[in-house]
């Protein structure tokens, strides 16, 4: 790839107050806490209340982002919210948040990669600045999966939750953050994994559960843990990069048997993995931004260190990028 000129200046994050553990699921639908830690990793999760949007967790997010670290953000030129739960169809809730952060001469799109989403969003971000068209750039993931979650499908609604991450992305040609990157989607399987919309069919075949997320768990694991392994050795090796020099792999938090899984492949130690999904489920583009900021508040991450960072779901879409961290 090009050289970058962009770095990741800043990060923030936020979850709803409410928290819903196993053992709430327990009396909904016929499973226990040991059943859902076990084949899963997820102890609770936390769900966006009744009047709650992905707007209003990307917007707090963002708020964070500034409080902590001071940044203005009077003169961000693009917001691009990564999200497959929009508020509504039209205005994206990038334009949401723009209106609250009263930003009037950005950019506002919504990216929907689903659980790659974050890290198309922040490879956009890269893209934009690189180019010289842009010069600081917002990007959010969030997410509200509770609002279309089947909770009456005890194999899908212990999975989800919501939350929301924010980066700023600033023009630095002398400290860049973004090393490589690599991509692909696989269309033709995207029935293991979908939401309906305006049509209910897809490559023909009528779809079920309208407005819910369907998953064939069973699918999209193989698929991932095959997928994902493959994509970060053609990205390491295409710069003739060692895998044992990363520092932190940081994988979509959909699954722990499915991260134990990509490590046993990669090599990568489970110790130099960060994820989010023991206290915040799996949150599609709101993991890896949330995993990043854990790790931050609990000084994991040092500056200098290489973070390999994977995102992979629904479409079914992956994008990996390795980037050096700034902060």
């Amino acid at each position: 790839m090009n050289q970058s000129k962009a770095k990741i200046t800043a990060i923030g994050s936020y979850v709803p107050e409410k928290v819903m553990t196993n053992e709430d699921f327990s009396k909904i639908v016929e499973t226990s806490d040991e059943w859902i830690v076990s084949r899963t990793g997820i102890k609770e999760r936390r769900i966006a209340a009744e009047h709650e949007y992905t707007s209003d967790l990307g917007y707090k997010a963002v708020l964070n982002l500034v409080e902590r670290y001071g940044k203005s953000i009077d003169d961000v030129d693009m917001l691009i919210v990564c999200t497959f739960t929009p508020d509504v169809a039209t205005p994206s809730s990038a334009a949401i948040i723009q209106a609250k952060l009263d930003i009037r001469h950005a950019g506002t799109l919504d990216l929907n990669a689903a659980c790659a989403g974050f890290t198309y969003g922040i490879h956009m971000a890269n893209a934009l600045i690189t180019s010289g068209l842009h010069k600081k750039i917002l990007v959010i993931g969030s997410e509200t999966l509770s609002k279309i979650t089947d909770y009456e499908d005890r194999t899908t609604c212990i999975l989800f939750g919501d939350g929301a991450g924010a980066v700023l992305v600033e023009y630095d040609e002398h400290e860049p953050s973004f090393i490589t990157h690599y991509m692909g989607s696989e269309g033709e399987k995207s029935k293991n994994l979908y939401c309906s919309g305006i049509s209910n069919h897809l490559f023909g075949e009528e779809l079920e559960h309208k407005q819910r997320i369907v998953q064939n768990g069973r699918e999209v694991y193989r698929w991932a843990v095959t997928t994902v392994p493959e994509g970060i050795r053609t990205m390491l090796n295409g710069i003739n990069y060692p895998i044992e020099n990363v520092d932190w792999f940081v994988p979509h938090s959909a699954n722990l048997r499915m991260i134990e899984s990509i490590c046993e492949r990669t090599g990568i130690s489970l110790d130099r993995t960060l994820y989010s999904l023991e206290d915040y489920g799996n949150t599609s583009s709101a993991t890896i931004p949330l995993a990043l900021d854990l790790a931050v508040k609990a000084g994991r991450i040092k500056q200098g260190e290489h973070l390999l960072l994977y995102g992979f779901g629904g479409g079914l879409t992956h994008c990996g990028l390795l980037i050096k961290w700034t902060l």
